[in-house]
């Protein structure tokens, strides 16, 4: 993957920008695309000259306007490919505009892999880890989590080799920096033999599956399972590490299940609910009894991703996991109470507590509960009323996607809201790399 000699490319008076889901916009005013961490560094300083400010944006999976900016557009399209593989220390450093999807490629060709990961691999590793972007785990947290060195641009356009022990402080949140801190060029992933996962994918009940829920998270090291809204009907996933043999889905059955029914026939569904809200319902029986049990063998970013092709918007809370259940119930039980049509499933995965001060599971255990609509259709209501029964739980957004919280509510459920903002004073006290969202969920 390691690239060849290459140059830096800037463009003046760029067409705008628009992210995946279609719901961000924004004009900068010129686009970068450094080859190297210099060049990188170089855009910022005369970035800090012309007096703009500096986003870096990758593959726009981000729901938010975190990555919007009225100033210089970096593109990391230029920074891709793995440094280096140190068996030694089993870590692996890459690039930070290589996406998810060549890195897991790579690392299986070297017989690495990655602990835990999300459930789609379009972003760029930068990107995924400085919004937090998270998969399901009882004991593994998220990428970020997985991070043991990264190489920043600060304001000021020097460059910080970050782990800890070298500028631990800068490693201990830059992690999950929002793109608050600086500009990430390279990061170190810790990495382990590649394995096996068995997945073991089967529909329930919601009554069954909130009554077991803690019982099926304990028993399994990542479970997940989604819900559809307008029915009692859920889809349940458990993958755990198996001895082998290897027996991946047949190639036949895959494409039928994820490629026809969970994309095609899906997106026809969306459409027509779309169009014609009062179908939604029937849609929604439909396609929670679409997909069969399966069990399946194989490498972990075969079990853990799976295409998305069906495009959508959404908001995810964190909550305490013991929260959960309840929330669960309440939002259940206010959709069936309102006029509201929801043809997409809800998402429920945990995670571990780990130690970032942004993350989602910042010191605690949590749970996720992700709400999603297809492209188009009005969001606000439902995702309002959403934002509303996770909040009353001591919720935390997903920093990429859709949310209203501000930095005062932010700071009543980060404990170490403080020292980030503390850090980030000290690393960018101009703002050069703010926005109007930072300035939203962080302040001025």
């Amino acid at each position: 993957m390691s690239g060849s000699t290459r140059s830096a490319s800037t463009r003046t008076g760029s067409s705008p920008w628009r992210n995946w889901a279609g719901t961000v916009e924004s004009r900068p005013v010129r686009e970068a695309a450094p080859a190297t961490a210099e060049e990188l560094a170089e855009e910022v300083r005369r970035a800090a000259e012309d007096g703009l400010r500096v986003k870096t944006v990758g593959t726009g999976h981000s729901f938010t306007s975190i990555a919007a900016t009225d100033g210089v557009l970096i593109r990391p399209d230029l920074l891709t490919g793995i440094r280096r593989i140190d068996r030694e220390a089993m870590t692996v450093t890459v690039e930070a505009g290589t996406p998810l999807k060549r890195l897991n490629v790579a690392l299986a060709r070297e017989g690495l892999s990655l602990t835990n990961m999300g459930d789609i691999m379009e972003q760029t590793v930068a990107g995924a880890t400085s919004t937090g972007t998270h998969g399901t785990g009882r004991d593994s947290a998220s990428i970020a989590a997985q991070i043991r060195g990264l190489e920043l641009v600060t304001a000021d356009g020097r460059l910080l080799n970050c782990s800890k022990d070298e500028n631990p402080e800068v490693f201990a949140a830059a992690r999950i920096g929002l793109g608050a801190l600086g500009v990430i060029t390279a990061l170190t992933f810790a990495v382990e033999p590649v394995f096996l996962l068995t997945a073991r994918e089967e529909p329930m009940s919601f009554d069954r599956v909130t009554a077991e829920f803690d019982a099926l998270h304990a028993e399994n090291e990542h479970f997940e399972f989604y819900w559809f809204p307008h029915t009692d009907n859920c889809n349940t996933k458990r993958n755990n590490r198996s001895a082998g043999p290897e027996a991946p889905l047949n190639p036949v059955r895959g494409w039928i299940d994820d490629e026809l029914l969970s994309n095609g026939v899906f997106q026809l569904a969306c459409s027509l609910g779309r169009a014609v809200p009062p179908v939604v319902p029937g849609l929604a029986r439909l396609s929670s009894r679409a997909l069969s049990a399966r069990t399946y063998t194989d490498i972990p970013y075969k079990v853990f991703t799976s295409p998305r092709r069906v495009r959508f918007v959404e908001m995810e809370y964190a909550l305490p996991r013991e929260a959960a259940v309840a929330a669960l119930r309440e939002l259940k039980a206010m959709i069936e109470r309102s006029p509201l049509k929801i043809g997409f499933p809800v998402e429920v995965r945990t995670a571990p507590a780990d130690d970032i001060a942004l993350s989602t599971a910042s010191d605690r255990e949590s749970a996720y509960i992700a709400v999603h609509l297809y492209k188009g259709t009005p969001y606000r209501g439902y995702f309002t009323a959403v934002e509303r029964i996770m909040t009353a739980h001591g919720g935390r957004p997903h920093w990429g996607k859709i949310h209203t919280r501000d930095a005062a509510r932010l700071a009543e459920v980060y404990p170490r809201f403080g020292e980030f903002l503390a850090l980030r004073d000290r690393l960018d006290p101009e703002r050069r790399f703010g926005n109007d969202y930072l300035r939203r969920v962080l302040g001025d």
